[in-house]
């Protein structure tokens, strides 16, 4: 059951990576930077930043709703690309910049802490860098041999699998036991059904 995308989350997260990178930033290593900010915030809080779609690609795991936003599709509803507008510019090949500060309202503490943490430990790397390191990850690995067939380019991933640990991790966007890790994946089925219930 999908969650309720968060554009306006998804869009300052977008927006606050453009500022800490001096006020433009490659698209790719943005979205990897967001799924590590996901990442963290579902293994430490039980939900992740953006509510968004995860799907693995063979450059690694790609939040569907960012990266509309960061290449400024035209599929996007009014009143998300009205919203994304404001804030940052996707004209660039591939590039964005940032047009107006950050709006730090639309993230709780915990947020603010996520999207810092994945700008600390990975924000150094460029785009290829980081879709390399995605790759160590078993919510991508788990799909690798499908991605690798001619028919197939992207697979649908769940969030569950963000709470798996890998062997050969940089970092595992913070650290779980067993105890916590089912904590974790009850909080996120239940949240799948609070979202389903107000939709």
């Amino acid at each position: 059951m999908p969650l309720t995308f968060s554009y306006k989350k998804t869009t300052q997260s977008l927006n606050y990576f453009a500022r800490e990178a001096g006020q433009s930033i490659n698209k790719m290593k943005a979205l990897k930077l967001i799924y590590f900010a996901d990442r963290y915030h579902l293994r430490k809080f039980g939900r992740p930043i953006t509510n968004d779609e995860y799907f693995a690609m063979r450059l690694g795991p790609v939040a569907s709703g960012a990266k509309d936003i960061a290449e400024g599709s035209i599929s996007l509803p009014d009143q998300e690309s009205q919203y994304a507008n404001r804030f940052i510019n996707p004209a660039a090949r591939y590039d964005y910049c940032s047009t107006l500060d950050v709006d730090a309202a639309v993230f709780s503490e915990s947020g603010r802490e996520a999207l810092e943490f994945a700008w600390s430990t990975f924000g150094q790397y460029d785009q290829f860098k980081l879709a390399d390191l995605t790759h160590r990850y078993p919510e991508w690995t788990k799909h690798e041999a499908a991605l690798s067939s001619e028919n197939t380019s992207r697979v649908k991933m769940s969030y569950s699998d963000f709470l798996e640990d890998g062997s050969n991790m940089l970092d595992p966007c913070f650290a779980l036991d067993d105890p916590a890790r089912e904590i974790r994946r009850e909080e996120i089925e239940e949240l799948a059904v609070i979202h389903g219930l107000w939709n």
